[in-house]
């Protein structure tokens, strides 16, 4: 059994997707942007945008009665490459330790400069 997950504090696009689904014991969340969860402005600098995304995916995970650290999996989609230490410095800032794995690739966002979807598992958090 699936369940479609909502959140009012996080961006919701005119496109066809769910903010995130739960199957199980997992929940995937869709990629997010950052951008004014209001207005779907962007952001300005990447530290910026690295920050509005984890919150957005934050209130995404509240709304499945999770958190941060159940987050196991994280994909995430840079615009540019000069982005990747100030992109990280934020992660490192707002995702505890012990971190989920990740990849990091370099995609065409257009006004984006950040793109992030995480997996989150339901049971436990990371380290338990």
């Amino acid at each position: 059994m699936t369940t479609i997950i909502t959140s009012d504090k996080a961006p919701k696009f005119p496109l066809p997707f769910s903010h995130a689904v739960r199957a199980g014991d997992l929940v995937y969340v869709a990629g997010q942007v950052g951008v004014n969860p209001q207005t779907l402005e962007p952001l300005g600098d990447i530290r910026e945008q690295t920050a509005q995304c984890i919150r957005n995916i934050e209130a995404i995970l509240q709304e499945a009665g999770l958190t941060l650290d159940h987050i196991v999996k994280v994909t995430t989609h840079l615009a540019s490459t000069e982005d990747q230490d100030a992109y990280n410095a934020v992660y490192e800032d707002m995702i505890a330790a012990p971190h989920p794995a990740r990849i990091t690739v370099f995609s065409g966002l257009g006004p984006y400069l950040i793109e992030m979807e995480v997996l989150a598992y339901a049971p436990s958090k990371r380290g338990e």
